[in-house]
């Protein structure tokens, strides 16, 4: 399965417009998680922490801790992040040794990080921030169109508890 199930988009669209509408009203998108369960119909926002290591620690601990409460289907993430353009993409790591971090590069791109892990895979969208207008506090992202990642690592993967009949490791197909 390559494409996002439709179940999972009909879900986050709207909470995708809400973050777009609030970037719109000149708002910065706070770091969430959207962890649901499509049995009962909950979906709750997890705010989190991105400060330190240790707030995105305890963040991912929060988060996996309402999945597991929820037996949850899917944990969405939202947020605002940096990136790098694909032409300078591979030269990250030469990139990090001499400005520290992506953010502190004046390669940085301000993006919308969306990625949604479900029991059929992990999917990542990034869309590019650009302004909205003439105004320098509105800003506003396109459309997601999701890449289905087999491999990811790091600590905002592997939230979704592990259901009694699945087989497969966090990220991966089934």
């Amino acid at each position: 399965m390559s494409t996002i199930p439709q179940a999972y988009l009909d879900t986050l669209n709207p909470l995708i417009e809400t973050a777009r509408k609030f970037m719109e009203e000149g708002q910065s998108l706070h770091p969430v998680a959207f962890v649901g369960n499509f049995t009962t119909g909950i979906t709750v926002p997890v705010l989190f922490d991105t400060s330190t290591a240790e707030a995105k620690d305890n963040s991912s601990m929060g988060i996996r801790q309402a999945a597991q409460e929820l037996e949850a289907d899917f944990v969405a993430v939202i947020m605002e992040a940096w990136s790098l353009p694909e032409d300078k993409a591979r030269n990250y790591k030469a990139i990090l040794e001499r400005y520290g971090s992506i953010a502190a590069s004046p390669y940085r791109v301000d993006i919308v990080t969306i990625s949604v892990e479900t029991r059929h895979g992990l999917w990542l969208a990034q869309m590019p921030i650009k302004p909205k207008g003439a105004s320098k506090k509105k800003r506003t992202f396109g459309e997601p169109n999701y890449r289905l990642f087999s491999e990811a690592e790091g600590r905002f993967v592997g939230l979704l508890p592990v259901k009694g009949d699945a087989k497969t490791a966090p990220g991966g197909l089934h």
